[in-house]
Formats: C-alpha cells, structure tokens, sequence
C-alpha cells in the first residue's frame, strides 16, 4: 500500500510563483498541493481548512510578515510543518523565521531536486537549512584562528559540539552526521542530547537558531 502523499499549501503573493511551484511539485507522486494564498490571512483559512501537512511560505507578504504568519500559523494547527521559500538569504531573518517556528528555509533560486529533498526533510520532522546559509557558519568556524576564543555561546559547548552544529544546519541525520564526523549513531545522539540541555532547547531548529545567531553576530566580517 503506498503510502498517502505529503499535502501542501504554497503561500506566495506571486501569482506566477504559485502557479510555478504548484505545476512543479505536481508532477511528484508524493507530494499534493492541495491549496494556494496570496495573503497571511488566506493561509491562515486554509491551514485551518484544508489540514496541509506541509506549508510553503514567502517571508514578504502583502498583510503580515512571514515572520508574523509562521507564528499565526502555528497558533491554528501545531502540527504543520512550515519550509520558508524566499529570495532573502539576511542573517536577522534566517534567525528570526527560525525563532518563530519555522523548520526549515530555503532560498528562491534552490535546485528542484535539493527542493524535493526540503521537502520530505521538513515534512518528515527534520530541520532543513538552505546549504549556503549553512556554509556561511561552517566557513566561519574553519576559518577561525585557533587561538581566536570562541563567541561565549559556542564556548559552552566542546569541541565535537562545535563541529556537529554545522551539520545539523544542514539538516543532517544522525546517521550522516555519524558518518561525515567517524561516530558512531548512539555517541551523535548523546552529544546532541548534551547540546540542548546546553542551549536549553527541544528542537533542532531552536539549536540551529541559536548557532546561527551566535556565528553571525561575532563574524569576522562584522567585527573588524
């Protein structure tokens, strides 16, 4: 018995961008777009009426902030899973679309496939952050000088912390964390669980917020 297809509601106030994306993600078997909104007040109505699994969201709407909609959104159903599908890549609204409960974030001009991949990620549970963004941190934590100290923040966590963050950005598994870092899947697991007694938080994408806000704010480009 196959299994029932992942029900999406794109929300975009480009008319071409819907029809776009819903003609694109139509031909995948399992995945169904059941609904578009143009406004945060439509995917608002239809979140509440049509039940999508998964939203697809554009953080500049005509009426309210993406920021605002991931938050009413929520508010409405608490169980959808919300990817936001924007051109802006600035690191306050990576940061800040994270903080107000989306899980993922990826960027307009992604690759169909890598799109696809965000997709069933988010929709299964994971956190999904665009590799680009992503990137921008880990090049910062490479790029450091060792005898640099660490941001406070990071300073809390050990040096295996430090480097499994990056990769759980990237919406890594534990199993492909395990595998890029030579660990076994039980040790990433421990030191993930470490990480958010840490950070105190429960999800992923708070951690991934939280890495995220630290690795900008003290970016060498940022503070001469």
């Amino acid at each position: 018995m196959n299994p029932q297809p992942i029900r999406l509601l794109i929300v975009d106030d480009h008319e071409l961008v819907r029809k776009g994306l819903r003609s694109f993600l139509d031909l995948e078997a399992d995945l169904r777009v059941v609904g578009e909104a143009e406004t945060a007040a439509q995917a608002v109505e239809l979140v509440e009426r049509l039940h999508p699994r998964l939203v697809l969201l554009d953080v500049r709407l005509p009426d309210a902030s993406g920021i605002d909609t991931c938050r009413r959104l929520l508010a409405v159903s608490p169980e959808v899973r919300i990817l936001v599908l924007t051109s802006y890549a600035e690191d306050n609204t990576v940061v800040a679309a994270v903080q107000n409960g989306a899980h993922g974030y990826a960027l307009k001009d992604v690759k169909s496939d890598d799109l696809i991949r965000a997709i069933h990620i988010v929709a299964e549970g994971r956190g999904y952050l665009d590799p680009r963004i992503a990137q921008q941190a880990l090049q910062w934590i490479r790029t450091r000088p060792p005898s640099t100290p660490a941001p406070r923040g990071l300073a809390q966590l050990s040096p295996q912390e430090r480097l499994i963050m990056p990769l759980l950005a990237d919406g890594k598994t534990n199993k492909e964390i395990a595998l890029q870092l030579r660990l076994s899947d039980k040790t990433v697991k421990n030191y993930l669980a470490n990480i958010f007694d840490k950070l105190q938080v429960k999800r992923r994408t708070e951690a991934v917020a939280w890495f995220l806000r630290e690795t900008q704010s003290f970016s060498p480009s940022r503070h001469p």
